[in-house]
């Protein structure tokens, strides 16, 4: 679907938020010394900040407010994806287009870490396109073209689902600027080949990449045996896992975590001894190891072990992430525990990991099959205040459909209590 189609179908346009956003960047780039506004908060404020923001609208105010005498560059670029994101997610597509063109007239954008940026953030926004393009007028911008510029624009293809294209860039584009792709560059690559289910195409670039003497990290070996599982290769993703033990690969928790992804379903002691080998390799089981764990004993109908799993990542020096939330919520409905799921909510509210609408509509549903009004009304506030406008037109919808009255204004909020 095209950014305009899109946009005609599903935006909530705030004119003035965006135009707030774009005449801040156009200000940073015609400030001098003599006209400097002072600073409102730093990019790493705003990098804070973002991370628990879902309003799209309240996302393009952080932005506009950060000052443009920043000293992060990478704080800069992540401030700028978390506002794409925020945008992509209430599908205004346009205004992500008008917010990141605005940067082109910025001075910095003949840096090319500052292009680069655009070009990964319309990549977030699944906007190729864009990105395409982006790259392509570097010349008339003025900025140069290397490996960064390139692997940004390889990174694009994957996270905007255009894994496809990647092959025939990474074939053409270096030949055709002058310069040779990195281990970046062959890592983007390899992630489009298992994205598009070729796992034994990653394996044929790796003898390419081995030719050229070009490091193959732990990371890349990762991505290709993780493919090799999805695809129900097992023996072959356990030969390249042998591989990454012969050739003394620094192998880190995610390239344990991959095996014990594919294990999970089985029998929780299988992925219990995995996280002991974990340890036993001097390593850190990390949350997403003991999801696995928890994910494991919710399948075997064993909740209280997999409540307790939950409750003692604190104590296993890991904090619970969205995954954990959702994940046990599910769960917790599916054995009727809403009381339980309810409490476990509001532990995501005041940590900002709250689920989907999608899992947490069981729960709602649950509550009001109880008879909890008081906390279905408590939950449908919060959510309102926390998800995108067009996720707020479902729980609306829903609302509607439980016939829950409307929360009244001296009703406590839930992240209050």
């Amino acid at each position: 679907m095209s950014s305009r189609l899109a946009l005609h179908h599903g935006r909530h346009l705030s004119t003035s938020a965006v135009a707030a956003a774009t005449a801040a960047v156009e200000a940073a780039g015609a400030s001098t010394a003599t006209s400097t506004k002072p600073s409102t908060i730093s990019t790493s404020r705003a990098k804070s900040q973002l991370r628990y923001v879902y309003d799209p609208d309240k996302a393009l105010e952080i932005y506009s407010s950060v000052s443009p005498n920043y000293t992060s560059p990478l704080s800069s670029r992540y401030t700028q994806e978390y506002t794409v994101r925020r945008l992509a997610k209430s599908h205004r597509f346009s205004d992500i287009e008008n917010f990141l063109e605005s940067h082109k007239n910025d001075p910095k954008i003949t840096q090319e870490p500052f292009l680069s940026s655009l070009i990964r953030s319309y990549g977030l926004a699944g906007m190729f396109d864009h990105a395409l393009k982006t790259f392509n007028e570097m010349d008339d911008l003025g900025t140069p073209r290397s490996t960064v510029s390139f692997n940004a624009l390889l990174s694009a293809c994957n996270s905007s689902k255009n894994s496809g294209r990647a092959p025939e860039l990474f074939d053409e584009v270096p030949q055709r600027y002058g310069f040779s792709p990195d281990k970046f560059s062959y890592g983007n690559l390899i992630k489009a080949y298992c994205e598009m289910g070729s796992p034994e195409s990653a394996l044929e670039r790796l003898k390419e990449m081995e030719e050229k003497g070009i490091e193959i990290t732990a990371v890349t070996f990762t991505t290709i045996m993780h493919s090799f599982y999805k695809k129900g290769k097992n023996e072959e993703a356990e030969r390249v896992w042998s591989e990454m033990v012969k050739r003394g690969c620094p192998i880190d928790v995610g390239a344990y975590n991959v095996r014990i992804m594919h294990i999970h379903g089985e029998d929780p002691d299988s992925v219990k001894g995995l996280i002991e080998e974990i340890s036993s390799a001097g390593l850190k089981p990390d949350t997403i190891s003991y999801n696995y764990l928890m994910t494991s004993y919710c399948k075997s109908g064993m909740m209280d072990e997999a409540f307790k799993v939950y409750e003692d990542l604190e104590g296993n020096g890991c904090k619970p992430n969205a995954a954990t939330f959702r994940t046990l919520i599910f769960y917790l409905c599916k054995k009727q525990r809403f009381e339980t799921g309810y409490k476990v909510f509001k532990e995501s509210v005041a940590v900002h990991k709250i689920p989907d609408f999608n899992t947490l509509k069981h729960l709602l549903e649950g509550l009001v099959k109880r008879s909890k009004f008081k906390e279905a009304k408590g939950m449908i506030r919060t959510v309102k205040k926390k998800f995108p406008p067009n996720v707020v037109k479902a729980w609306e919808r829903l609302q509607k459909e439980l016939g829950l009255v409307s929360v009244e204004a001296n009703e406590v909020d839930l992240e209050e209590t």
